[in-house]
């Protein structure tokens, strides 16, 4: 008999930087308004850092938040994974700093870039261990600041509009019974769209890595093709929710919560119309916040759970596409 349970969230936090900039703060940098803005992405306005943050630092008011939505204590976490794709340094991982600054036990502390999916193989890999038996509570944080990665001119336009700072922790155990919690991930990619989405330098490919030309080139700037990515986008998203809807035996018609990654709301409305799914199924909150990558699906679901709009039995659908190309789809049974 398989005795196995599976995981389920314990806890969640958030946390946004107080500082709020609205669409026309970008009106000073490029040609561009307010209405273009909302028109396009959704986003009315977004949070970034005021200081030197790292996302080390926004990381931590969300893990004590998470904490003490769990009803535990810092020594109760046995493990980290920190998922970000704008760690505080190149060298080491953000997840050893979080070790230190919130003076965890020597835990291991497992970093992964996955950029706007990384909550999703976060998820993966704390369910596999939690089965496995391996840890009892891992502590999954999603961290993000992207606004220094921005590019303020015309030519960053399609990007800088988008990007915001934020970060998430959750922390992932046991389920208490075998009839609910996270029922199945579904982790896909595809490299050879890379570069419509992608931070070209620094780079361990270049000696030296980072010089005049670079800068002078813009390459260390986020670049992005978002035709390529919203076309792969509209696609990728309804494929993995119902790949994973198929492999637990359900259907659309079983979901009561949709939460896609804060992306573009053109892509989540063509999702939503894809997959029949009415207003009230969809969350989004990518107005107050924009695309905070890996940290924006457990953003929009500390939310939900706060807005209680989710009640026991439920099923929640999460997914999310990002750069590499990456996507992904997790399952959970509230």
């Amino acid at each position: 008999m398989n005795n196995i349970k599976n995981s389920h969230i314990a806890g969640i936090g958030y946390y946004v930087p107080d500082r709020v900039i609205d669409n026309n703060y970008f009106t000073k940098y490029m040609d561009t308004s307010d209405q273009w803005i909302r028109e396009r992405t959704g986003i009315h306005e977004r949070r970034f850092i005021s200081n030197d943050e790292g996302p080390s630092d926004l990381a931590i008011p969300a893990i004590k938040m998470a904490l003490e939505s769990a009803s535990m204590s810092k020594d109760d976490i046995d493990f980290i994974i920190f998922s970000t794709s704008t760690p505080d340094y190149y060298i080491p991982g953000s997840g050893c700093l979080v070790q230190e600054k919130m003076k965890f036990k020597n835990i291991g502390a497992l970093d992964i870039r996955c950029q706007c999916s990384g909550f999703i193989y976060g998820l993966s890999i704390a369910d596999q261990y939690i089965k496995a038996g391996t840890y009892s509570n891992i502590l999954v944080v999603t961290s993000e600041v992207q606004s220094t990665a921005m590019d303020l001119s015309n030519d960053g336009r399609d990007t800088s509009i988008i990007f915001a700072d934020g970060a998430a922790a959750t922390i992932i155990t046991s389920a208490k019974s075998d009839n609910e919690g996270l029922l199945s991930t579904h982790l896909h990619s595809e490299g050879k769209y890379a570069k419509e989405l992608w931070v070209e330098a620094p780079s361990s490919k270049q000696n030296p890595r980072l010089d005049n030309k670079i800068l002078n080139d813009k390459k260390h700037f986020l670049h992005m093709n978002g035709k390529e990515v919203f076309k792969h986008a509209i696609k990728r998203f309804p494929e993995v929710i119902i790949e994973g809807l198929v492999h637990n035996n359900l259907t659309v018609n079983d979901i009561d919560i949709l939460i896609p990654h804060q992306a573009n709301i053109r892509i989540s409305k063509m999702v939503q119309k894809k997959l029949g799914l009415k207003d009230e199924q969809v969350i989004s909150n990518i107005h107050k916040y924009g695309n905070t990558t890996s940290a924006s699906i457990p953003i929009a679901l500390y939310e939900t759970i706060k807005n209680k709009k989710i009640k026991k039995g439920d099923i929640l659908a999460l997914a999310a596409f990002g750069s590499g190309f990456s996507w992904g789809s997790a399952i959970i049974k509230w």
